[in-house]
């Protein structure tokens, strides 16, 4: 600094009328309720598609599993080119003050797409007419997840610009993700009572509920929706900075970690645990114990920050999965002990890793103006990871000789080990990534800095 520039700072610093700027007030629990509403009606068509449908497909309607397998990750593929330019899109939503508005407007299309999903196999099943199977359950598929990824990137951005600390971050998403929980058990709760319309209709009260209280909630303080990027060159622009890459190669991998079993839970407790009577049972302790172990995750966030609670809760989910590798047939209150802890570990993945997201956006500069992109690209990798779930497990799974319905019997069924010993695989994979990738190397100051501009 020259000596204009330090004594025009000691003249700005003694003057008074330059008093120091109050610090910004924590939004109220209600504000944060008011923004993560949305949360609770999303969870209606997360459940259903990344757990329900592959059983309740193959069991009810007799689809085979490898096609089941190649249309989800076929769906989900093409949904994911699309989030980059749905985060992008966002912005200049956000920015132009009509996020609320594409929000609804995206909803409509996620209630279509998601009542033609569930209503169509009864009137067009597999067997006789696949090719038509296939091009409706697509269509369904496509429509789905492009309403669901416009409604829920949007609602990601906005979240992500508010909240001025680690902490505070970490609670708007904790209010955002344990909404979300609680709809799960809802519409866990619905889906035992039976019925795709009772549930569609159920789903679409909540939704049209969900939108209503965000668009009174408080709007971010400084997103301003300008960058002197445009177009697609905006919508990638995360991606050439190192330290997002890391941290989204983390996520990567724990994310398909959890992803694995969440598509083959159903099968695991019906033909491991012989306890499919208790399969609503056991996914109410999962969620219900993810939803109230979330304050213990806050609480490590100010205690250890978050990337160091995230590590702490891959560690303890490597843990529960050995655990349950051990189980055999007739261990049920075993398997709900399992369900319990590896509950408490959800919290960690579900609070932690978007918390992580929004300070790295505003470590980098681009706070009130990417979060869309940063968010579009974050929703693009959960969807891979989906993808490669479905895609991967579930015709593995085949090709070893599983079919559902079959007792899994034995030390380590294909069923034991694509289910508990690979999550565990790539937990350990990603506590790896997590400490040697990004821990350390966050450590240092340019570290946010470094915008290497060639492809990631």
């Amino acid at each position: 600094m020259n000596s204009a520039s330090a004594l025009q700072a000691q003249a700005l610093a003694a003057s008074p009328s330059a008093p120091p700027s109050p610090a910004p007030v924590p939004y109220a629990a209600g504000e944060l309720a008011r923004y993560g509403a949305p949360q609770f009606a999303l969870s209606f068509v997360a459940l259903p598609l990344y757990v329900f449908l592959p059983e309740h497909f193959a069991t009810r309607y007799a689809v085979p599993l490898g096609f089941l397998g190649a249309m989800l990750l076929l769906a989900r593929l093409a949904d994911a080119v699309l989030d980059p330019i749905i985060g992008r899109l966002a912005d200049h939503m956000m920015g132009a003050g009509h996020g609320w508005r594409f929000m609804a407007s995206s909803g409509v299309v996620l209630v279509f797409g998601f009542a033609l999903l569930l209503g169509f196999p009864a009137v067009l099943p597999y067997a006789p007419q696949p090719g038509a199977f296939a091009a409706v359950m697509g269509l369904a598929l496509l429509l789905t997840y492009a309403g669901y990824s416009a409604v829920g990137v949007t609602h990601q951005a906005w979240g992500a610009a508010l909240g001025h600390n680690e902490a505070e971050r970490a609670r708007t998403f904790a209010w955002r993700e344990s909404l979300g929980l609680a709809g799960v058990l809802v519409a866990a709760t619905v889906t035992q009572l039976g019925g795709a319309a009772g549930f569609t209709l159920v789903f679409a009260i909540s939704l049209v509920l969900g939108l209503w209280l965000v668009k009174a909630a408080p709007m971010p303080r400084d997103f301003l929706g300008q960058h002197t990027l445009h177009g697609l060159r905006a919508a990638l622009e995360p991606l050439h900075h190192v330290a997002f890459r890391r941290l989204l190669l983390v996520y990567l991998a724990s994310g398909v970690a959890a992803s694995v079993p969440a598509t083959l839970v159903l099968f695991f407790i019906r033909d491991r645990i012989d306890a499919a009577d208790l399969s609503g049972l056991y996914l109410f302790i999962y969620f219900a114990f993810g939803a109230a172990c979330v304050p213990l995750w806050l609480r490590a966030v100010r205690r250890y920050g978050a990337a160091a609670s995230w590590l702490l809760g891959m560690a303890l989910t490597v843990a529960v999965f050995l655990w349950a590798a051990l189980l055999r047939p007739g261990d049920r209150w075993a398997y709900a002990a399992v369900c319990a802890a590896s509950g408490l570990a959800l919290g960690s993945d579900l609070v932690l890793p978007p918390a992580l997201l929004a300070g790295l956006i505003r470590s980098l500069g681009h706070g009130g103006r990417l979060e869309g992109a940063y968010f579009g690209i974050w929703g693009m990798a959960t969807k891979l990871t989906l993808a490669l779930a479905a895609g991967i497990a579930l015709p593995l799974l085949a090709d070893l000789g599983y079919t559902p319905g079959t007792p899994a019997t034995g030390t380590l069924p294909p069923l034991v080990m694509a289910y508990c010993l690979l999550p565990c695989g790539l937990k350990l994979l990603s506590g790896a990534l997590l400490w040697f990738g990004w821990m350390r190397l966050a450590r240092n100051p340019d570290f946010c800095q470094q915008q290497p501009r060639t492809s990631p």
